[in-house]
Parts: C-alpha cells; sequence; structure tokens
C-alpha cells in the first residue's frame, strides 16, 4: 500500500478491525519509511449477476423485484416479510455461490417455487401460475396434484 505522505511503497498493519457494517475491514498501517501512519478499508469485490431473461435480454439481478414478486404472492398469506428477505438472500447466495456471472430467470424462478413451497402452498401456486404462465384450470389442477403428491 503506497503511503499518502511519501509514496513508499511498503507498510505493515498495525490493527485491523471490521466496520460497523461489517461489510469492510479498516486497516491501520504505518509506513515504513517515513513512520507515518494511516487507515485504509478492504472490501470482498462483488462481480454483478447478471440474469438473462426468457427473451435473450440481459439485467443485472435485483433482490428487491424478486422481493416484490414474493411479497405480491403471499398477499393476504400467514407469511412474514422476514421469511420471504431470508428466502430472498438464500437464493441470492446460491446464486452467487454456483460461480455462474450470468444465470437465467428460469433458474430464479425454480429457486423462488422451492423456497415458496415450504412457506406457503396458496402463495407457491400463485407465483407458479405466474411464472409459468397458466393458460387454463386444467393447468392450475396439473400443479396442485403434484403439490398433492408429494
Amino acid at each position: 500500500m503506497k503511503c499518502p505522505a511519501c509514496g513508499f511503497v511498503e507498510s505493515k498493519v498495525i490493527d485491523s478491525r471490521p466496520t460497523d457494517d461489517g461489510e469492510r475491514i479498516r486497516r491501520r498501517r504505518e509506513c515504513l519509511s517515513c513512520g507515518k501512519r494511516f487507515s485504509t478499508f478492504e472490501e470482498i469485490e462483488k462481480t454483478p449477476l447478471v440474469i438473462i431473461k426468457r427473451d435473450k435480454s440481459r439485467e443485472v439481478f435485483d433482490r428487491e423485484k424478486l422481493l416484490n414478486g414474493l411479497l405480491r404472492a403471499c398477499e393476504k398469506r400467514p407469511v412474514s416479510v422476514t421469511e420471504l428477505e431470508k428466502a430472498v438472500s438464500e437464493i441470492e447466495a446460491s446464486l452467487r455461490n454456483s460461480l455462474d456471472k450470468e444465470v437465467t430467470s428460469a433458474k430464479i424462478g425454480e429457486l423462488a417455487m422451492e423456497k415458496l413451497s415450504a412457506l406457503d402452498e396458496v402463495a407457491y401456486v400463485r407465483f407458479a401460475s405466474v411464472y409459468r404462465q397458466f393458460k387454463d384450470i386444467e393447468t392450475f389442477m396439473k400443479e396442485i396434484e403434484k403439490m398433492l403428491n408429494k
């Protein structure tokens, strides 16, 4: 790390501690040439997660958009916002841990339906009806029968 006072490129770390939000590490350093002390901040480099939509267009992953979709599916259902935020965090972690920089919207939809089926069956069917674009009552019935067979 280059010293801001003399420009020397070597320093030693005196103290390291996380910032209040826990997203960065603050390091106190001392220049090995002039002895000047200074602070640096270190954070994880986040590469953007790109979503490939059905029409082959691409957009950056937006956790708020996913959360809003789950909230709509759970409207007037006994599912807390905390549970939904946890589900969104788990989905996002799963996507980031896959090491793929691009992921299809279908993959996100499947992960969301998996989480919803564990939280609330009615919310799951609501989400699936929009996500899978159910055309008629028969499609609804087939999906419900699949759930009942599990």
